[in-house]
């Protein structure tokens, strides 16, 4: 009996205090994402040169533990007219969603700053394979994401439209704090 009377206790002072849960899928009861969240991938704009910064090179493809990832290339038409230094285009792109573990490796693997995990972390459906996201969705959520941070590629000149002469090798770009001493004053 006693019990019963501490178990009615605890239930009614739970009962009346403020509840610690978010309402969902209300949008005005809905508590802001962190900025450093990290949400899906997301396919990036550059805006110097109309066109994505993905090749279609598929090192992602490759790096990813779930293959969650798909991704064809094409020829660049503005390669030929010495509009863009990107001889291959990316032209199909699709992430299935439901599969992605927001890991990072293709953010870590990418040569040409082309894919960031975006903020996007609302996309569910109801069916099994209905949150595949194709190219222009993935293009979509980059640009959102590009102008609600303000981001730009770790290696403006490697990633600019200028054409490079060929034969030229080209370094990998470097990460943020990679191969830097802290505090040191060199550039990075």
């Amino acid at each position: 009996m006693i019990g019963f009377i501490e178990g009615l206790v605890v239930t009614l002072k739970t009962a009346l205090r403020k509840p610690v849960t978010d309402e969902y899928p209300e949008p005005e009861k809905r508590r802001q994402v962190e900025p450093r969240y990290m949400g899906f991938p997301a396919l990036l704009w550059d805006y110097d040169v109309p066109e994505p910064y993905c090749t279609g090179c598929m090192v992602c493809v490759r790096a990813c533990p779930t293959q969650c990832m798909s991704a064809q290339m094409t020829d660049n038409p503005k390669y030929a007219d010495e509009q863009s230094r990107r001889r291959k285009i990316i032209e199909s792109f699709e992430i299935n969603l439901g599969r992605c573990i927001l890991c990072g490796i293709c953010v870590d693997v990418c040569n040409f700053d082309a894919i960031e995990m975006s903020h996007e972390h609302e996309l569910s459906k109801y069916e099994r394979n209905g949150n595949r996201v194709d190219l222009g969705q993935l293009m979509d959520m980059g640009r959102k994401f590009q102008g609600d941070t303000g981001w730009s590629p770790s290696n403006p000149a490697k990633n600019s439209g200028v054409p490079v002469a060929k034969g030229s090798r080209r370094a990998a770009p470097r990460r943020a704090g990679a191969g830097s001493a802290v505090g040191s004053d060199a550039p990075s």
